[in-house]
């Protein structure tokens, strides 16, 4: 296996215990041959008919992605609400708290019995969609995405990456699009770049420092079929921490 020079560095590192909702940024992440540690357990549905979370779908979402979260140290979830407490989930007080948010009955449940904490005896609900192992984005393709749209805010929040490499802008690239088949060291981490990664109208709503701009979408549907970022399966697991290089393998 011939490692090559590096492409970049590990920028910034995320985990999204809840679909939907805002991520949490860390300083490491522990990945595992399916998935990352903590990622993506709950989700967050329309107690009334149990709908889950649609942001990019239907605008009585469009403020879930403010609703922070985090895991504690025995990996138990707490959410909080724009200036609101941390509060346990799933949980009445927590549900509570998400309704008056929204302004609807909305409830937190675990994916499956398996992320549920051992005490909870609550329904359950179905991810909508199986989930890539690692969503890898650039910030050369965020670069390019600020070329296109100068005025736009190509904040990751956005996007929802799990790995974010800073690496020196290609000109008129967004790099790793065109990485499809390839495989990458992470630090310790190999993984084989799957497909890209087809954005939505998720990547339009506004967020804590910055705007509603679907001027984001539009750019990345006239230059780059839809994409941004790519998914990647795992070859080899491994934890990462900020500053670890990428190369090709």
């Amino acid at each position: 296996m011939t490692v090559q020079a590096a492409l970049g560095t590990v920028s910034q590192l995320w985990r999204y215990p809840a679909s939907s909702l805002a991520g949490e940024r860390l300083d490491a992440i522990s990945v595992s041959i399916e998935s990352i540690e903590g990622d993506r357990m709950f989700g967050l549905v329309d107690a009334t008919d149990n709908e889950i979370a649609r942001p990019d779908r239907d605008v009585k979402w469009h403020k879930v992605p403010r609703i922070r979260t985090r895991l504690s140290a025995d990996r138990k979830l707490e959410v909080a609400v724009p200036d609101g407490d941390w509060l346990a989930a799933p949980g009445s007080e927590s549900d509570r708290a998400v309704s008056d948010y929204l302004g609807f009955k909305a409830s937190i449940r675990p994916f499956g019995q398996e992320n549920a904490p051992p005490t909870y005896a609550g329904p359950l609900t179905a991810a909508r969609y199986r989930k890539a192992p690692i969503h890898l984005l650039t910030t050369a393709s965020l670069a390019r995405l600020k070329a296109l749209h100068p005025e736009g805010v190509p904040d990751p929040r956005r996007f929802r990456p799990n790995v974010v490499v800073d690496m020196d802008p290609v000109e008129g690239s967004f790099p790793e699009t065109e990485w499809i088949g390839r495989k990458l060291a992470v630090g310790d981490l190999l993984l084989t770049v799957s497909e890209p990664c087809r954005r939505c109208g998720f990547t339009i709503i506004a967020q804590d420092g910055f705007d509603n701009d679907p001027g984001i979408l539009r750019n990345l549907v006239r230059h780059n079929a839809h994409n941004l970022g790519v998914y990647c399966t795992v070859d080899r697991p491994a934890r990462i921490e900020m500053g670890a290089p990428m190369r090709f393998v």
